[in-house]
C-alpha cells in the first residue's frame, strides 16, 4: 500500500473525521461554485425573461381580444374625420361655396350690394376665407338669410354685421346689412410643403 495511505490511516479518528469534513466541505464549495451558482443565476435570467414574454403575450392578447372594438373606433374615427372635412371644403370647393352663400342670400329676397373675397389668412391646419357682404331688403329676409347661411354644411361665421338705411318701403322695413362672412377650407400637406419652400 501506498505510505501516504498508510499514514492517513494511523491517523486519530477525530483527525480523520476533521479530514473528511474538510474534503466534503472544499467538494461542497466546488459544486456549488462551480455547477449550481451559475446554474441558479441562469435560471434567475430565464424566469425574467419568461415574466417578460408572459407580460408582452397579456398585453398583445389583450389587444387582439379588443381588435373588434378598436377597429370599430377606426372606422368612426374616420368618419367623423370625413364629416370634419365635409365642414372644411378643400380649395377646389370655396367658389362653390361662395356661390351658395350668394343664392342663399337670393332666395331669401335680398339684393347684393357687395360680395368681395378678401385674402385668406392662414392657421394651423385651415385657412379663414373672410368675405366682405353688403345686402338689402327686408328684415325679415336678412334674418331668413342668417338662418339659411347658419343650415349650410359648411362652416360659415357671419361677423360684424351692421345695419344702416332702415326705411320703410310698401308697408315692410328695408335695410341695408353689411357683414363678414368667414368660412374655412383645409389646407392641404403638399400646400404647406409648398409654402415651407417658397
Amino acid at each position: 500500500m501506498d505510505a501516504r495511505i498508510e499514514k492517513l490511516l494511523k491517523l486519530p479518528n477525530k483527525q480523520k473525521l476533521a479530514l473528511l469534513a474538510a474534503i466534503l466541505v472544499v467538494e461542497g464549495a466546488a459544486l456549488y461554485w462551480g455547477l449550481y451558482a451559475p446554474r441558479q443565476k441562469e435560471l434567475t435570467a430565464l424566469r425574467g425573461k419568461l415574466e417578460k414574454l408572459q407580460t408582452e403575450v397579456q398585453e398583445k392578447t389583450r389587444i387582439a381580444n379588443n381588435l373588434p372594438k378598436l377597429k370599430k373606433e377606426y372606422q368612426q374615427l374616420q368618419k367623423d374625420l370625413e364629416n370634419a372635412l365635409t365642414e372644411l371644403p378643400n380649395q377646389k370647393e370655396i367658389p362653390s361655396l361662395l356661390t351658395g352663400i350668394t343664392s342663399v342670400g337670393k332666395g331669401a329676397g335680398l339684393d347684393f350690394l357687395l360680395f368681395r373675397p378678401k385674402g385668406e389668412v392662414p392657421k394651423d391646419f385651415y385657412a379663414e376665407v373672410p368675405v366682405d357682404i353688403s345686402v338689402s331688403g327686408s328684415f325679415y329676409g336678412v334674418a331668413n338669410f342668417f338662418t339659411a347661411v347658419g343650415n349650410l354644411p359648411r362652416i360659415v361665421n357671419i361677423t360684424n354685421v351692421s345695419f344702416t338705411d332702415i326705411k320703410p318701403v310698401g308697408g315692410k322695413t328695408t335695410v341695408k346689412v353689411n357683414c363678414l362672412a368667414t368660412t374655412f377650407r383645409f389646407i392641404e400637406k403638399k400646400e404647406t410643403k409648398d409654402d415651407k419652400k417658397k
